[in-house]
């Protein structure tokens, strides 16, 4: 069951890459934003026990993604996420979410 998931998610993201380096810079950052959705909520509004980060302040959100990133903040999980990242793509990041509404 492992082997066909990582089979089908293989042709899945060999379909949608090259689409996705040929979309605007909005556009990418909009999907990079959309796998912040499953723990901070759509658009960055959370519904749970995680933060919300739509609307914080820009610069706030960038210095937290690279404290991740370079594994200054603990954490569960985001250190990994941020690392999957550069910094010009988390400080894309970091703008979207800020320009969201709470």
């Amino acid at each position: 069951m492992k082997k066909d998931f990582f089979a089908c998610t293989a042709v899945a993201l060999a379909a949608v890459v090259p689409v996705l380096a040929q979309a605007s810079p909005e556009t990418q950052t909009r999907a990079w934003a959309a796998s912040c959705a499953a723990c901070h909520g759509t658009q960055g509004v959370s519904q749970g026990g995680i933060p919300s980060i739509a609307g914080e302040d820009k610069a706030r959100l960038l210095a937290l993604l690279l404290a991740f990133k370079k594994g200054e903040k603990p954490a569960t999980v985001m250190h990994q996420h941020a690392k999957g990242y550069t910094d010009a793509e988390l400080e894309r990041l970091a703008d979207y979410f800020s320009r969201q509404k709470r």
